[in-house]
């Protein structure tokens, strides 16, 4: 016979598994049916991928069987290739169709490369490899914050090679003044030469071996669009206070394809905590709390010695105060070491991720 308890549990379905996706599948699975659509078996360290491009981290994997063991989750190994908001149908790629009674949209972001032979952060193994293969010169073209940490990272691991960091605008446009100004000097230390103002239509346009693009990250909400969601002008998904889509609100958003805040490990932890919740209050016969969420820093690691932690004002507008040095780079190893904790500490406790800024 059912219990009461079981009578009230609804079908949820999870699409992504990275930082918002995990944390909101996790959340959820105490109190509901749980089941999780992703084509890879791991979950992965993106805000590592410098690290392994450079050679200095052999992976940034984290089997998602260890995450989810004993949670009741179930991981479907597969892409979502359709979504049907009528029905409430989702279809994967081997044809396989998973109804749903709220829908939580994860699907992250990806980098668009212009140009053949061209890398982005998502082909770190790829790119590590190559550069393993032999020497040359190497261009990264982006000035924002996953470019100078690049740039950094692989001039540091390979002093051999020429490295340079080519953007349309300035380099760290969203730092302040003694930011940027540190970031420069930095860069300048590792023999990176920064080519400011320079606008490159293609990857094929840069005289170099070996091209790495960081300039146009991109959100994955293709399938959304096609089922008719609200999108905002950068293309993500548009959501309320609770993380609800505004045109489907059955359906939840977070992580970099919701709209919002900056796209971030920062932020998809709590826009994916804030889903869980909404959820769950709504499950429960209660109207969920707003997103009540501020940034604080900003941290860029210039290589494994250097860094920049730059000061923030709640709307994520830098102050003038900044920390720098090897400070710098130990309290950036510590926040992103923090970060990954948070994904474990949801496997365990989950209850307590409730208690993140915005998530109640």
């Amino acid at each position: 016979m059912t219990s009461r308890h079981e009578q009230r549990k609804q079908r949820i379905l999870v699409l992504g598994a990275g930082y918002a996706g995990l944390v909101a599948s996790l959340r959820l699975a105490p109190h509901h049916h749980v089941t999780l659509v992703s084509p890879s078996a791991h979950f992965s360290e993106r805000i590592r991928w410098h690290e392994l491009a450079a050679g200095g981290r052999a992976t940034t994997d984290r089997p998602l069987a260890d995450l989810m063991r004993g949670t009741g989750i179930d991981h479907v190994a597969a892409h979502a290739t359709a979504l049907d908001p009528d029905t409430r149908h989702v279809t994967v790629d081997d044809g396989r169709r998973f109804s749903y009674d709220r829908l939580v949209y994860t699907l992250g972001s990806r980098t668009q490369t212009h140009g053949t032979s061209v890398y982005a952060p998502e082909d770190a193994a790829g790119l590590r490899k190559r550069l393993l293969d032999g020497a040359g010169s190497l261009a990264v073209v982006g000035g924002g914050l996953t470019g100078v940490e690049m740039a950094a990272e692989l001039a540091e691991s390979h002093p051999d090679r020429q490295v340079r960091l080519i953007t349309a605008g300035h380099v760290g446009t969203g730092l302040s003044d003694r930011g940027r100004a540190h970031v420069q000097t930095a860069l300048s230390a590792l023999g990176v030469h920064v080519e400011e103002g320079r606008r490159i239509p293609s990857g094929d346009d840069v005289d170099a071996d070996v091209v790495v693009w960081t300039a146009t990250p991109s959100p994955n909400t293709d399938l959304a669009a096609a089922a008719g969601l609200a999108l905002d002008e950068k293309g993500r998904i548009r959501v309320d206070t609770a993380q609800r889509s505004v045109s489907h609100p059955e359906i939840l958003a977070a992580g970099d394809a919701a709209a919002g805040l900056r796209m971030s490990c920062a932020a998809a932890l709590p826009t994916g905590s804030r889903a869980a919740s909404t959820v769950l209050s709504e499950a429960r016969g209660r109207e969920p709390g707003p997103l009540k969420y501020r940034f604080f820093v900003q941290c860029v690691s210039l290589g494994r010695r250097e860094g920049l932690v730059q000061f923030v004002h709640g709307d994520d507008t830098p102050r003038n105060r900044v920390l720098t040095g090897r400070r710098a780079a130990w309290a950036k190893e510590r926040i992103v070491r923090s970060t990954f904790s948070l994904v474990k500490l949801a496997a365990r406790r989950p209850n307590l991720l409730g208690h993140l800024p915005g998530a109640n």
